[in-house]
């Protein structure tokens, strides 16, 4: 009897353990595709820079930080110093320190301390053109203020502020279109604030980037990155900033971008890749993939998320758990008439607030050139799925499609918005669900 007992009691516990170990128990979290989410994505500690060698204060270099004082040779004279140290961290300290473009060398790091600011030159002088990568396209450009080049393991951090001076950048830009309403973005010399290509496990957090000259943030072909906690702004009024988009992601794949407030006048987190008729044959172009976008808060800006203008590929984006406070859209879909694009797994959940539009899914013909192409290829958004959303706008969902746009398997799902504008335009998909969707206090059917 007791042998029983002991055998019965032993079962209990395996099965006990077994149902703890279960699917069911212990759901997998999955991208749209269904693919499994790394655990890499849950692991958000922030980095100590004390741990990652010598600490480099570039006053202590000579730097001088009245915001006029032009110290670019010394502050690349610092980050030099702690390359040939085998490694080490360049302190920016209290104070504003005006510089041109650094570049940043394996197993070197930016910490910028709380007063710290790190001032952007506002004269492209500083600022030599060099081999670069900019709308989807590799070409000698203006580096950014901060360049990184292959360098793995690359972090920013700190309480300080990275401000790119762009004031008289966005003066000459607008008198530039006054001139040519049909100039190009790329037409005035403008330096972009941040620039890191190459570079894998990278992180940036808690810093300041504001009043970039063109984009605040380009990442390209790099692989696992980390932004976190990140404040970045340019402002709309009284003098717009041109083109100041906050993150700009540019063949990269495993990205979180976490708890970041962002307020630009342009797109908020752009994802490009590349375009022109024959873009998906470049090797210098290609996908975004695994991309999250979590808990964080989006103030005015030209879309919270952006497919385009420049991009081909883009699959597996999570954006999730996200305040808006005034976005003219919360996911634009850029049909580039000259490009062929895929976007594809999209899933925007938990989105609260108010932005002029949810979705908008248009043609998009500024600047497009087919290059001799007598039809312009197909695009197709496949896969795309709103769900948990909570929001007032002015218009529900603003699309429209040529021939070669096509979109297909989109969900909505407890969506529960005002809109001035209602309508969602069924009959422009190929494949559509909805589900308690309620507009207007009316259920969609």
């Amino acid at each position: 009897m007791k042998s029983t007992t002991v055998l019965l009691l032993a079962a209990i516990v395996l099965i006990q353990l077994a149902s703890c170990q279960s699917p069911e128990a212990q759901p997998v979290a999955l991208f749209p595709d269904g693919s499994e989410i790394p655990a890499w994505f849950g692991e958000t500690g922030k980095i100590n820079p004390d741990t990652l060698g010598a600490q480099l204060v570039i006053t202590d270099f000579g730097a001088v930080g009245d915001g006029e004082t032009m110290n670019t040779e010394v502050i690349q004279q610092t980050i030099n110093e702690a390359a040939a140290q085998g490694g080490g961290v360049v302190i920016i300290p209290e104070g504003r320190f005006l510089t041109g473009a650094l570049f940043f060398k394996p197993n070197t790091h930016l910490h910028v301390r709380e007063g710290g600011v790190l001032l952007g030159s506002d004269d492209i002088r500083n600022f030599p053109i060099m081999p670069s990568r900019m709308e989807g396209q590799n070409l000698d450009y203006f580096p950014a203020v901060v360049n990184v080049y292959g360098v793995d393991g690359f972090t920013i951090t700190g309480q300080g502020t990275i401000d790119g001076n762009g004031l008289k950048y966005w003066e000459a830009f607008w008198q530039r279109r006054e001139e040519n309403p049909d100039c190009t973005n790329l037409e005035v010399s403008r330096p972009r604030l941040v620039f890191i290509q190459k570079s894998n496990h990278v992180q940036l957090q808690d810093v300041r980037l504001q009043n970039a000259g063109f984009w605040t943030s380009h990442f390209y072909q790099c692989n696992h990155v980390k932004i976190l906690d990140l404040h970045i702004f340019s402002p709309a009024k009284p003098i717009k900033a041109p083109s100041t988009d906050a993150i700009d992601l540019d063949v990269c794949s495993n990205v979180l971008i976490e708890g970041c407030h962002m307020e630009v006048n342009d797109d908020a987190i752009a994802l490009k890749g590349g375009k022109g008729p024959t873009a998906d044959t470049d090797p210098d172009n290609g996908p975004n993939k695994n991309i999250i976008i979590r808990d964080c808060t989006f103030g005015f800006c030209h879309s919270a998320v952006t497919c385009g203008s420049e991009s081909i590929h883009n699959r597996n984006i999570i954006v999730s758990n996200c305040k808006v406070d005034g976005p003219s859209r919360v996911l634009w879909l850029k049909n580039r008439p000259d490009t062929p694009q895929l976007y594809e797994y999209i899933r925007v959940e938990g989105i609260t607030g108010n932005a002029t539009r949810l979705l908008f899914a248009k043609p998009w013909r500024q600047f497009f050139d087919l290059k001799g192409h007598e039809a312009p290829p197909v695009s197709q958004a496949n896969h795309i799925v709103f769900r948990d959303i909570k929001l007032d706008t002015k218009i529900f969902a603003d699309i429209d499609v040529s021939e070669y746009d096509h979109l297909k398997n989109f969900t909505f799902e407890n969506v529960e918005v005002t809109a001035e504008n209602g309508e969602l335009k069924q009959d422009l998909f190929d494949g559509l669900t909805l589900k308690n969707v309620v507009v207007n206090g009316q259920q969609l059917e």
